[in-house]
């Protein structure tokens, strides 16, 4: 299967689900968490989404399209002294 994965704001990768290398823990299909793992982002700064429903990191891919929005990005924290 073919997936595309729309990380919101940033890049859109796509993947062939076959070539998407599993962890030992999974039953040999690619979970959420392995597609993060090939953009190099990790579950715990990221929400995935799935029709616009959050999915967990651990289950086996079974869609075509995937969005993931990032919890917390870089920038500056100004502090004013007011």
């Amino acid at each position: 299967m073919h997936v595309t994965v729309d990380v919101k704001g940033e890049t859109t990768h796509e993947f062939d689900l076959e070539a998407v290398p599993t962890t030992e823990a999974t039953t040999g299909e690619p979970t959420y968490a392995d597609l993060l793992r090939e953009i190099d982002l990790s579950p715990h700064e990221v929400s995935v989404l799935v029709d616009g429903r959050p999915v967990p990191e651990d289950q086996p891919v079974d869609s075509e399209h995937v969005t993931v929005l990032r919890l917390i990005k870089g920038g500056s924290w100004n502090r004013c002294d007011h």
